[in-house]
């Protein structure tokens, strides 16, 4: 799989489709998977531009992270990942922790992210400290923890092949790696960052999702000036693999008008 050089001395695996003329769109994903997950996004995306899914540092094909990597490391890791792609601009679309990330991203270089899709995320999670607490303890076996979880992930009746590819991507993950990303996800309070996002933003949160509920993008709705609110249907945690045509029509149609 290819890879490529960070700022943090270490490399990162990706993705990537298409070739068109219009700006990038990049794909951050979330704690419990990895750039794979963005599939069915980079194959809709790639006819009219070109789509790139990152891993995180220590996450799929990367190198692994040190202990004490950071959301905003993982932010860092990004920006210079993509401006090694010849990258210097793009539409920024996260999910879960991806979103946290994203957040990261437009404080951290606001002219490098065209726009946001926030996805099923947050500002700050008032049930963060409990969740983090429960991954951690849960956080030796990755089979037995996506076992446990994705049935609360993934809106009910789930799909029997998007239950079994979010098992087998949890089951993946490096232990150490998960617990690094399950402090940056779940400990994270952005919300002055997201006071000052001024670029379009999209926020999309599935409508039975459980682990950031509805409550939790509205508010993030709320709290940036000018951003619209998309809710989806029989969608859970995972909007990208639970309602794929509906996702990819959603930041279709937001970042259609803006390159």
């Amino acid at each position: 799989m290819p890879r490529v050089p960070t700022s943090l001395d270490l490399s990162v695996g990706y993705d990537e489709a298409g070739e068109g003329a219009r700006a990038p769109i990049v794909f951050l994903h979330g704690v419990g998977s990895d750039r794979t997950v963005w599939r069915p996004q980079l194959d809709h995306f790639a006819a009219e531009r070109r789509a790139i899914a990152f891993d995180y540092p220590g996450y799929g094909e990367s190198d692994p992270a040190p202990q004490d990597t950071s959301r905003d490391d993982y932010s860092a890791a990004t920006l210079s990942a993509m401006k090694a792609l010849g990258v210097e601009r793009a539409h920024v679309c996260g999910l879960s922790l991806g979103g946290v990330v994203a957040i990261a991203m437009a404080d951290a270089e606001p002219e490098a992210c065209i726009s946001l899709i926030l996805a099923d995320t947050f500002a700050a999670n008032p049930d963060g400290q409990a969740i983090y607490e429960r991954s951690l303890a849960a956080s030796g076996d990755l089979r037995v923890l996506a076992e446990a979880r994705v049935d609360v992930l993934i809106a009910q009746p789930a799909d029997p092949e998007v239950r079994r590819e979010v098992v087998e991507t949890m089951s993946r993950i490096d232990p150490a790696a998960y617990r690094i990303g399950a402090k940056a996800v779940w400990l994270a309070d952005q919300r002055d960052r997201v006071a000052d996002i001024r670029m379009p933003t999209l926020v999309i949160c599935g409508e039975d999702d459980k682990p950031t509920p509805p409550a939790l993008s509205q508010e993030l709705h709320a709290m940036i000036a000018g951003s619209q609110l998309a809710m989806v249907p029989n969608a859970g945690h995972l909007t990208n693999l639970e309602q794929p045509a509906e996702f990819n029509r959603l930041v279709d149609e937001f970042i259609a008008p803006l390159g």
